[in-house]
């Protein structure tokens, strides 16, 4: 499931995944939210939290977020991943270099240091 935060800083969106996350969350929850935000402010900062509940993604899931990651390559400004799973902090890790924006990873004990980076 992916959840919306509330009370970002401007241009900030965020998101916590927790469960199993499906490809019906990303199509009917993350992607408009993302896409609304791009259209209306350009690029944008993204948190993306991995709750300690996260259970992981379904194989569509992941799918979209490539998809999507591909077509938007370019409207990110920044990209915070706050999790304690290594698995994908380590794909976050892997994969930020072909990202054309700041992309970091916090540990959940680190939700507020990431928030502070994200909205500078």
């Amino acid at each position: 499931m992916l959840t919306p935060l509330w009370g970002m800083p401007e241009k900030v969106i965020g998101f916590e995944a927790s469960g199993r996350v499906s490809n019906a969350d990303y199509k009917e929850r993350l992607i408009p939210a993302l896409e609304k935000a791009i259209a209306e402010q350009g690029p944008i900062r993204f948190l993306f939290v991995l709750g300690k509940e996260f259970e992981g993604y379904e194989p569509t899931a992941m799918w979209d977020d490539t998809f999507f990651g591909l077509k938007h390559i370019k409207d990110f400004k920044k990209i915070a991943m706050v999790t304690d799973d290594s698995l994908y902090a380590g794909a976050v890790r892997l994969f930020a270099p072909m990202m054309s924006c700041d992309v970091k990873v916090f540990p959940l004990a680190d939700r507020e240091a990431a928030l502070a980076w994200i909205a500078e």
